[in-house]
C-alpha cells in the first residue's frame, strides 16, 4: 500500500481501505483459482495494482465516462481503475469463466457497485465505450479489430480523447507500425521509480484519427 499512495497520495479512505482489501482477497482467491503465478503474488501491488494504474498517469477518466477491459484476467487494470475512479462505469470482459468469477467475488467484497462483468469476447459486447483498457492479451492488430467499432469517438470523457489504452512492454516499433493507426506511447519508468517498469509503457490509440498527440 505505501507504494500506491507514494504516487497516489489524494486517495480517500475509502480508495485506501479497498486498495488494502486487494492483497487477502487476492491471496484468498488465488489459493483456490490460480488467476496470479506465486512469483507475481509476491509483487502484486507492483506488478499488478500499480501497473494497472499506470493508465490514470496517462488519462484520468471524467464521471460517467464508460470504460471497457478486455481480458481482463484475474481483474486488471480494470479493478484497481474502478477503486480510483469511482464514478466511472467498468465492463469487465474475459472469455475464461473461472477468471470472471474470480472477478465478481472480489467486485462483490469490494462493493465496486460501478462495475460489471462479462464471461465472453469483446466482439460479443453490445455496447460502446469511451475508453478500452488491456494489459498485453495480445498483438495490437488483432486487438484493434476486436474493439475499434465499440468506441465512440467523442472528445469529453476525460483527459484525453475517446480511445485505447494499452499496457505492453519490450519493442514494440513493428508491432506499432503495421496497425496502421496513429499512436502515441507513454513510457511507465517516467511516472514509476521500480526498475519493472522500465521497458514498460502504454500505448495510446486516439478514436478520433484526426486528433492532435
Amino acid at each position: 500500500m505505501d507504494l500506491i499512495l507514494k504516487y497516489f497520495p489524494e486517495l480517500t479512505a475509502l480508495q485506501r481501505e479497498r486498495f488494502e482489501a486487494l492483497e487477502p482477497l487476492y491471496r484468498m482467491w488465488n489459493s483456490r483459482i490460480n488467476v496470479i503465478s506465486r512469483k507475481d503474488m509476491d509483487q502484486f501491488y507492483l506488478h499488478h495494482v500499480l501497473h494497472s494504474l499506470a493508465i490514470a498517469k496517462v488519462c484520468r477518466f471524467g464521471p460517467g465516462a464508460r470504460v471497457m477491459d478486455v481480458g481482463c484476467g484475474g481483474g486488471f487494470p480494470g479493478i484497481p481503475l474502478a477503486i480510483l475512479f469511482p464514478e466511472v462505469q467498468f465492463t469487465l470482459v474475459d472469455s475464461i469463466g473461472k477468471k470472471i468469477r474470480v472477478v465478481d467475488e472480489v467486485v462483490r467484497s469490494l462493493g465496486l457497485t460501478q462495475v460489471e462483468t462479462v464471461h465472453g469476447r469483446a466482439e460479443q459486447v453490445d455496447a460502446r465505450f469511451d475508453y478500452v483498457v488491456s494489459r498485453a492479451v495480445t498483438e495490437m492488430t488483432p486487438f484493434i479489430g476486436w474493439v475499434w467499432n465499440k468506441l465512440d469517438s467523442g472528445d469529453g470523457a476525460g483527459t484525453m480523447p475517446n480511445g485505447i489504452l494499452y499496457l505492453k512492454g519490450g519493442d514494440l516499433q513493428t508491432e506499432l507500425s503495421a496497425t496502421g493507426k496513429r499512436y502515441k506511447v507513454f513510457d511507465i519508468a517516467t511516472f514509476f521509480e521500480d526498475s519493472f517498469f522500465e521497458t514498460k509503457r502504454v500505448v495510446y490509440f486516439p478514436r478520433n484519427q484526426k486528433v492532435v498527440l
